[in-house]
Formats: structure tokens, C-alpha cells, sequence
């Protein structure tokens, strides 16, 4: 008698990935968060943006049944994600500001019911001490916290009201938590896993880098003409565009609109229509330029942003990523451009002072601030700077503007070894400021009190100005010679790699002059290669016609119907039938039921009159 093998069946949660969200596989480091939070086990997810951190709780949520409440900071965040799994069979929803209380009403009756799987609301919402009684008589199976380095007052974004989260897990002990950010550093993951789940969740760093997203940095010289120059490459596609204050917000989104681009301000200053109408054109039509604050962008899960561009220096390098991660989210090339002076320097450094943290929180920020500024200093590839920032570890990306247009620089080897001769002398503690006035041979009290006078190094590098030396320690740390000790007192300390230049194993080699003259580039690679016929162009674009036409119809941004990656899919593979449509990227149970009939139509369309 023959046996025949029987397959292994599904594990439930690859069924729903397929079945609800229409996708075949899991990306990197996706599969062990879900298994993680399915079993039971806190999580600590670090992803870069786009690349699916929402999935590593929806799915789980799906799996472990019960009620998930989800923590997000904007409301306009929060719909969008609850209309995008509606649309795929899941029953979501949100209690929120935007709702008149009979709508929050009947939203909680269907929580209270059981019939909401997912309920998503605001950290001041949730933790009210009347909506946590409530939810205390429920089945609670998960708790996710998106934008989760919010909570950590090591990290760059701290926000009062996500501190009170962290008694979440006393409220609901036996409750799994996950914690969710494209922005973590080492000391910023330690303190948020040791607040939300006392250490006791695993960390998962699937890694900083976003491979399609060109970097490009720029010494301010003529910003208007800059800033011109650069959209002009970017004619009709979406972008974001970030100013330092509101007043240059409006006055660029101005001048803008006076040179023909469809250019819209959005700061703190603007009343609460005015920036929910700009941020819902932003989201549902192509080809507008968001000129924003700050105020802009938490949460922003635009896919098709072909760029963002500083027209001044970003509080830090955190907040630099996190900004330039809003492009590109669909894995198409997008292109970045930050331009800063010297004033932008002064400006982030007083408000660093101004703000209300302790001297601890502000030395941090200070030190963050010279990272960012390494960053743009630096004469070597991009990429790999930013990612040595967060322990990641690259090749030169061979796209960024550095890579494709080096700069002009000088063999540093002997000032190197000067300074981190300095630091070794000095105990491997001491910050920039003090070094610099050592090396020049300064006559300070605190060099006098320390003895550093009578140091070999003292006066090695008096022949060089304050701001020159400023600039090789920030290359020096840029390059991986000295390491930051952002957590603590901002001390300078030597890496292997420096401690190989001290014994003539290493060069150093710096950038002199930071201005640089905008320079054309070249596109980045793509993460999803998209590759179509002429013939298919057409049906795609016959396709977001259609899509941008439901989407409006149901109020909601156009990729909630289909990401771009899905039409690209039907365009190419052009199903005729449901069963084949069942196969495109994206379409899950809900969407081929809702959806398949008319984009089948146009389809058969296309198919019968190509032209």
C-alpha cells in the first residue's frame, strides 16, 4: 500500500498574511516579531519605514483573537489605518477627537461586543483612568505602540503623554506588548524595553537602511535658487519640503506656487482645518509639495514620496532619518537634499537650551546635534555614515552625492594623530570644547585645574583655528576614529580604527571646504525593481485612474485601495478572472471581493482596445 505524504499544514499566521493581506511572504525580520508576540513574548521592533511594521502586530492580533489596542499619535494616522484594513476584511476601528460622540459611542458598543478586533487610540486617550476600567473587563490579547521612541527620554522624540504608557504592563501583566519605530539607538532601545516591558522582550533591529533613497547634503549659498534647482528634477511628483519655522513655511510654499509648483504650508500655526484640508490633498491627489514644520510627517505612510528636501538642518540624526524616510516608502528611487549654514547651527543649538529638559536631556541633544553635523561634513559615503550612527556597518552605496561627486580633500594623518593623541591623554572623557582648547594650547581653568598644560599634546595644533579643529574631531567621529558617548557626559573616546591610526596602521583623510556646488546626480537603485512593457504602462495608467476614482468615492488615500506595487502586478500579469486576479500582490479575501469586478473591466478593456 502506497502512503502518501501529507503537506504540513499552514501555520495560521503565513494564512492570513495570505488570505486578509494578499501577500505571499514576509519580509526580513517580519516572521519573528509575529511568532514572537503570537506566543505570548514582549517585542521590540526597530524596521525602517516601509517595510511593514504594522503587519507585525495586524497579523497577531488576527491569530490571538480578542480585542488588540493599538497606540498611535495622530488621528489622521489612525483612519487611514483603520479604512486600510476595512478594506481588508478586518474589523477596525478608532475612538478619537475627530468623532462626535455618538459616533465614539457606538464604536465602543462594537468593542464591547467583541465584534473589534483591532481598536486604535491616542496615549492621552488610552490612559484615562476610565477607559482603562473599561478595558480592564475586557479580553485584552494585545497591546501595540507605534512610534514607540516616544516613550524613552534617551531618544530624540520623547512626548510626555507616551510616558504614562509604560504602566501598561502592571495594567495588563499578562498582556503581549509590542513596540514599534524606524528610530531606536542602542541606549534609546534599553530604556524603552526596560519602561514597557522590564527587559523582559526581545529586540529585533532588522536594520537602518533604506537602499532606494539617494542622500544628498549642501552648504546653504543661494537657497531659493537650491531649492529650485533640486524640484526641477521632480516636476508633478509628491514631496515634502521642511523649513525651520513657520514663517519660512509660508514664505517658501509662496514662492512655491508662484513659480508654478502646487506647493501647500502645514505648521502648529495654521488652525486644525487648514492643515487636516492641505494634509488630505497632500495624501489623496499626485503631484503635491507639502512645505512643512516639523508639525508634518509623524506617521505619514504615504507610499509614492519621491522626496523630501531640508532647506535647513534637522533637530539631529534621528530626526533626519526619520524625516527622509517619508520618501520612497513603495521601494521606488526618491532623492533627498539637505542644505544648512551656519545659522542653522546657532538656531538648533539655542533651541536645544531653550527647551525644558535637564542638563542631562540637553547634553544629549547637543551631542546629537554634532553627529548630524559629522554627518554633513564628512567626505565619505553617505550611507555609510549614517548607518555607523545606528552600529550598522556598510559598503560605500556608490549613489549618494559623495560617492558620485567627491569632494576635494587633504591628508589629515598628522592632525589625527594630534587629536586623539589628546583624547587618550586626557582619559577618554572629555568633549570637543575642551579638546580643541588643549590642542590650541589654550590658557583655561579647566586646563590649568587638570594639568592638561603639561600634556604632550597640549599646543600640538595652535596653528589651526577653533572651527577648523571643530571640524576634523566631527570628521574624526564621522569616519569612526572617535566614538560620541551620547548617553552620558559627551566624551570623546578612541575606536579600534583609532587606536590603528595611532599606531600608523590607519590615514585620515578631511574635508576642508564644506561648500560644494549642487551637482547633478544619478538615481538611486531600486528596492522592487518594477519592470513593465510600453503596452502595460498604459493599462497602469488606466489602473490608478480607476484607483484614485474609488478611493475618492470612499474618502480615503489611494494606496488603502491598492499600493502601487498591486497595479504593477495586474498590469504585468493582467488576469482575466477572480482566480487569477486571487494571485496579484495585495489582493486579499475582502479586496477581490469589493475590487476585482471593475479593475477586471478594465483589464478586459485594455485587452480588447490596446491603444
Amino acid at each position: 500500500m502506497t502512503v502518501l505524504a501529507q503537506e504540513a499544514p499552514t501555520p495560521p499566521a503565513r494564512r492570513i498574511l495570505k488570505q486578509v493581506f494578499g501577500y505571499d511572504g514576509f519580509r526580513p525580520s517580519q516572521e519573528e516579531v509575529v511568532n514572537t508576540l503570537i506566543d505570548g513574548g514582549h517585542a521590540l521592533a526597530v524596521m525602517p519605514t516601509g517595510s511593514g511594521k504594522s503587519l507585525c502586530f495586524q497579523i497577531p492580533a488576527l491569530v490571538r483573537g480578542g480585542l488588540t489596542i493599538v497606540v498611535s499619535p495622530l488621528i489622521a494616522l489612525m483612519e487611514d489605518q483603520v479604512a486600510a484594513l476595512r478594506l481588508a476584511g478586518v474589523a477596525a476601528d478608532t475612538i478619537n477627537g475627530n468623532k462626535d460622540r455618538m459616533e465614539n459611542i457606538e464604536t465602543w458598543r462594537r468593542v464591547a461586543a467583541g465584534e473589534t478586533r483591532l481598536l486604535y487610540l491616542s496615549p492621552e486617550r488610552l490612559m484615562t483612568q476610565r477607559m482603562l476600567a473599561a478595558l480592564g473587563r475586557l479580553q485584552v490579547r494585545l497591546i501595540a505602540i507605534d512610534e514607540a521612541h516616544c516613550i524613552s527620554r534617551w531618544g530624540p522624540s520623547f512626548r510626555p503623554e507616551y510616558e504614562d504608557l509604560a504602566r501598561l504592563g502592571s495594567l495588563f501583566p499578562d498582556t503581549p506588548i509590542a513596540a514599534l519605530t524606524a528610530t531606536a539607538d542602542e541606549a534609546t532601545r534599553k530604556d524603552i524595553a526596560t519602561r514597557l516591558f522590564e527587559g523582559r522582550g526581545t529586540i529585533f533591529v532588522s536594520g537602518f537602511d533604506r537602499p532606494n533613497i539617494h542622500l544628498a547634503v549642501e552648504l546653504r549659498q543661494d537657497g531659493k535658487r537650491q531649492l529650485l534647482d533640486f524640484l526641477a528634477a521632480h516636476r508633478q511628483a509628491s514631496g515634502i519640503v521642511y523649513c525651520l519655522s513657520r514663517r519660512k513655511t509660508e514664505k517658501t510654499a509662496a514662492m512655491l506656487v508662484g513659480e508654478g509648483i502646487r506647493a501647500l504650508p502645514y505648521h502648529a500655526g495654521m488652525d486644525a482645518t487648514s492643515r487636516a484640508t492641505n494634509q488630505d490633498l497632500f495624501m489623496t491627489e499626485p503631484g503635491v509639495v507639502m512645505v512643512a514644520t516639523i508639525a508634518f510627517g509623524m506617521g505619514i505612510d504615504k507610499p509614492d514620496i519621491r522626496f523630501v528636501c531640508h532647506t535647513g538642518l534637522p533637530g539631529n540624526i534621528e530626526a533626519y532619518y526619520q524625516e527622509i524616510g517619508r520618501a520612497g516608502r513603495d521601494g521606488q528611487p526618491a532623492e533627498t537634499m539637505m542644505l544648512y549654514g551656519l545659522d542653522d547651527i546657532r538656531m538648533r543649538r539655542m533651541f536645544i537650551d531653550q527647551e525644558d529638559g535637564n542638563d542631562g536631556h540637553k547634553r544629549r541633544e547637543h551631542k546629537r546635534l554634532d553627529a548630524l553635523i559629522s554627518f554633513c561634513e564628512s567626505p565619505e559615503c553617505r550611507r555609510r555614515v549614517l548607518l555607523s550612527y545606528f552600529d550598522e556597518q556598510s559598503e560605500a552605496c556608490g549613489t549618494c552625492d559623495i560617492c558620485q561627486h567627491p569632494p576635494e580633500v587633504l591628508d589629515g594623518t598628522a592632525h589625527a594623530h594630534n587629536a586623539l593623541s589628546a583624547v587618550q591623554q586626557t582619559g577618554q572623557r572629555f568633549g570637543a570644547a575642551h579638546l580643541v582648547d588643549l590642542l590650541r594650547g589654550a590658557d583655561t581653568e579647566k586646563i590649568r585645574t587638570t594639568g592638561h598644560n603639561r600634556l604632550p599634546s597640549y599646543g600640538t595644533g595652535k596653528n589651526f583655528a577653533k572651527d577648523e579643529w571643530r571640524s576634523i574631531l566631527r570628521q574624526l567621529v564621522a569616519a569612526g576614529f572617535l566614538r560620541l558617548d551620547i548617553a552620558g557626559h559627551g566624551g570623546l573616546s578612541l575606536t579600534d580604527k583609532g587606536h590603528g591610526l595611532l599606531r600608523a596602521e590607519e590615514t585620515f583623510h578631511y574635508r576642508k571646504q564644506a561648500a560644494r556646488k549642487s551637482q547633478k546626480t544619478t538615481p538611486p537603485r531600486r528596492a522592487d525593481p518594477v519592470e513593465l512593457s510600453d503596452d502595460a504602462g498604459t493599462l497602469l495608467k488606466a489602473l490608478k485612474e480607476l484607483r484614485l476614482e474609488l478611493a475618492r468615492e470612499r474618502n480615503v488615500p489611494a494606496y488603502v485601495i491598492f499600493p502601487d506595487r498591486a497595479l504593477a502586478d495586474m498590469a504585468r500579469r493582467q488576469p482575466r478572472t477572480k482566480d487569477e486576479m486571487a494571485d496579484v500582490y495585495g489582493v486579499g479575501a475582502a479586496k477581490l471581493r469589493d475590487f476585482a469586478t471593475p479593475f477586471l473591466a478594465v483589464i478586459a478593456q485594455y485587452a480588447e482596445n490596446p491603444e
